[in-house]
């Protein structure tokens, strides 16, 4: 399944964390240790907030029973995370957000997202994410999965998505305004065209290193003052086979199983000039993401030849140039 069609349509099982990222017997236990210290923060461009290093989204708690969902959200709050992120296309993810984050609503930073490109369907669905939330407003909103100039010119242009945006801005409903995007070029001409607050988007070894991809929005969104939040931190590559795909529903890519790959891709991601990273939505990959935030330290040059040559061997997610879809 693609990218596109995975985040309209997913569907996950329960799932669980093992040693090696496997299995299902911890499924229903606690994420981790009660950690000694909050996780780190980070200024988000020039808005003034400051954020966890990683985030807690939204697709972890799809298809999970209620009471889990809100254990996990007072376990994320234990451990320090204030940046929540989700979205309509995460299954059934605002309905178990909402009510487990309520009573921590004005604590956190609640961020939402709609693929919706015209002015009224955009509209509309900011009024049932706000419901599903059980919130009067979103901290910020975004534009999800600008994935094609199109998308940019649609959701920019006359009777556009942005057109609720901003009118939601004013009348208190979003704080700021941002968007996500799985194509540099989209992601240029985004802001080229509108002042955003933040850009999210994959930020990730193979892509940055192979691929070409992600510098570039990196060092304009840096020009602009805007916040970085970045995806795809524990991303291996695109699926080799379909041979253990099963096991991991969530994940529309490979993601990186072994503990000193994903140590390295990890801090790799979290060493660029980002303010956090929004973990895969597996739960066996949000608990690992959440025990390398707590250690997190910057790459060293060792370990950047290390990366590099990891880099070397796999394919990466995204281009730049994009790669024309055959």
């Amino acid at each position: 399944m693609e990218r596109r069609s995975f985040i309209k349509a997913v569907s996950a099982g329960a799932i669980g964390l093992g040693g090696t990222l496997r299995g299902r017997s911890a499924a229903e236990g606690r994420l981790g240790p009660r950690p000694e210290a909050p996780l780190p923060k980070r200024p988000l461009g020039r808005t003034g907030e400051r954020l966890s290093i990683i985030a807690l989204g939204g697709l972890v708690l799809a298809d999970e029973t209620q009471e889990t969902a809100e254990a996990i959200v007072r376990e994320a709050i234990e451990h320090g995370i204030n940046y929540f992120d989700v979205a309509p296309s995460y299954g059934n993810a605002e309905d178990r957000l909402g009510p487990a984050l309520k009573p921590f609503r004005q604590d956190v930073f609640l961020a939402c997202k709609t693929l919706m490109r015209d002015k009224a369907g955009a509209a509309a669905e900011l009024e049932r994410s706000l419901g599903k939330l059980q919130t009067d407003h979103f901290d910020l909103y975004q534009l999800h999965a600008l994935s094609e100039t199109s998308d940019v010119e649609t959701a920019l242009g006359p009777n556009g998505a942005l057109e609720t945006f901003i009118q939601a801005k004013k009348e208190g409903k979003v704080r700021f305004i941002g968007f996500s995007a799985h194509s540099a070029e989209a992601a240029l001409l985004a802001m080229k065209q509108y002042d955003f607050d933040t850009a999210l988007f994959p930020v990730n070894f193979v892509c940055i290193l192979k691929g070409n991809f992600g510098l570039q929005i990196i060092a304009r969104a840096k020009e602009k003052g805007m916040g970085i939040l970045a995806l795809k931190a524990l991303a291996r590559q695109p699926w080799p086979d379909e041979t253990h795909r099963q096991e991991w529903p969530k994940c529309w890519y490979q993601p990186i199983l072994d503990a000193k790959e994903a140590a390295l891709s990890f801090r790799f991601t979290l060493s660029q000039p980002v303010t956090a990273a929004v973990p895969p939505g597996d739960k066996r990959l949000f608990k690992k993401a959440l025990e390398l935030a707590h250690g997190f330290a910057p790459l060293g040059p060792e370990e950047e030849a290390a990366v590099r040559d990891l880099a070397g061997t796999l394919r990466p997610l995204f281009t730049y140039p994009s790669k024309p879809e055959s």
